[in-house]
């Protein structure tokens, strides 16, 4: 049996970055990706002043800035029965936004990470204890069992290492997101504001990327589970084009010229906030990050910033507390240095929980709002809003801290 110091499962944007910030400290680590390659799905992250400083500890932002433009302004439109019926117009952030390709963020943080660190392939099936140490074991698919002292799991909403820890399961939105890129050859000539336009049982964003590339989503509530209908790339543009007909003609030809490789489509889940409250996310030593720990709808932008958030803050408490050797490898030699290994943990989790309830909550309640028909219920989550975050940008002003 192969025995490792720290294991990550996932290699998306949580497990790099967790593997990153721990390279920084000078710590060891292993990322196993189920994928043959790195995770590459049709995506872009609008990233806020938060994000930007983790994005800073790691390394990583003066590389990415050079790939994205700044983000002026969210506009959020309301039509009804085709009458526009609100418009608000308001500031993205505190500080910087950009619009950044999932795949040049993945890439950035993977190629910082030294060679060995990613290991493709490997398709994890079960998380067991060992019964003398206490240490995870991970059974992987090809046969193969791998010991760690630290287990970290960062595999997304369908997480085994989330199951092995006893969370409750994510829940389903009842909605279906559709995401693409369009190409301009000839420049846009969009603003630089991020732009969300509900209309009916549909709400259609556009975030643009640079002056020539725009990433566009639709999201479908009330969309059936079954996705068999959907068999390859071209149904989903006919799907995407059909749920915008009712939009403008630019907003149309924007979907219909779109990239059509790049189309994604997937249900949307969260896990709730009072499961974020109350959830366990350690045994022993082992712990989660990222969609893993706080999946989050879409509606704040703020998924991909907390993931970065924790990578930043869980390399910072495992730091402080491992008793490291030569080469950044973990000395654990005791009942004591174990104990450590889990304080270290804890303290991860207490800073990170009041962060990650206020955002999932105010991401519960505003995805709820969108939602809202009934106007007693869209009144009675305004209020909400407005007594429990009053400063509605105010999750952008958060800094993790340094390394």
């Amino acid at each position: 049996m192969e025995e490792l110091d720290i294991v990550i499962v996932g290699g998306g944007i949580a497990g790099l970055a967790t593997s990153l910030a721990l390279h920084r400290k000078g710590i060891k680590s292993v990322v196993l990706e189920r994928s043959e390659s790195v995770r590459s799905e049709g995506a872009a992250f609008g990233i806020q002043t938060n994000g930007w400083l983790a994005l800073q500890q790691l390394g990583v932002a003066d590389k990415l800035r050079l790939k994205s433009l700044p983000i002026h302004q969210i506009r959020d439109v309301l039509i009804e029965k085709g009458i526009k019926r609100r418009e608000s117009v308001g500031p993205a952030s505190y500080g910087e936004v950009r619009g950044v390709l999932r795949n040049d963020l993945v890439r950035a943080l993977a190629h910082a990470l030294p060679l060995g660190t990613l290991r493709l392939g490997c398709h994890i099936l079960s998380v067991k204890l060992d019964e003398t140490k206490s240490f995870p074991i991970v059974h992987v698919k090809n046969g193969e069992a791998i010991k760690a002292k630290v287990l970290i799991g960062c595999d997304g909403s369908n997480s085994v290492v989330s199951r092995f820890l006893g969370l409750n399961p994510t829940k389903d939105l009842g909605s279906r997101a559709i995401r693409g890129f369009t190409n301009y050859p000839d420049d846009h000539g969009f603003r630089q504001e991020f732009i969300r336009i509900k209309m009916d049982n549909v709400v259609s964003g556009r975030l643009p990327i640079t002056h020539k590339l725009v990433f566009w989503f639709v999201v479908l509530r009330n969309c059936p589970q079954d996705s068999n209908f959907l068999k390859n790339q071209e149904d989903i543009a006919r799907l995407a084009l059909a749920s915008v007909r009712e939009f403008s003609e630019e907003w149309k030809e924007m979907v219909k010229n779109c990239d059509m490789d790049s189309l994604y489509v997937n249900r949307l889940r969260y896990r709730a906030p009072w499961d974020v409250l109350s959830g366990k996310f350690r045994r022993g030593t082992v712990t989660v990050a990222g969609d893993s720990m706080h999946l989050m709808g879409p509606f704040l932008g703020q998924g991909c910033s907390a993931a970065l958030e924790d990578g930043v803050v869980l390399a910072r408490c495992l730091w402080r507390k491992l008793n490291l050797g030569q080469d950044g490898i973990i000395n654990v030699s005791s009942f004591s240095s174990r104990m450590q290994i889990e304080e270290a943990i804890d303290e991860y989790i207490r800073e990170r929980r009041g962060r990650l309830v206020g955002l999932s909550t105010q991401t519960y309640l505003t995805g709820s709002l969108i939602a809202a028909s009934s106007p007693v219920r869209k009144l009675l989550l305004v209020v909400m809003l407005m007594i429990l975050f009053r400063d509605q940008i105010g999750h952008t002003r958060y800094d993790c801290g340094s390394l």
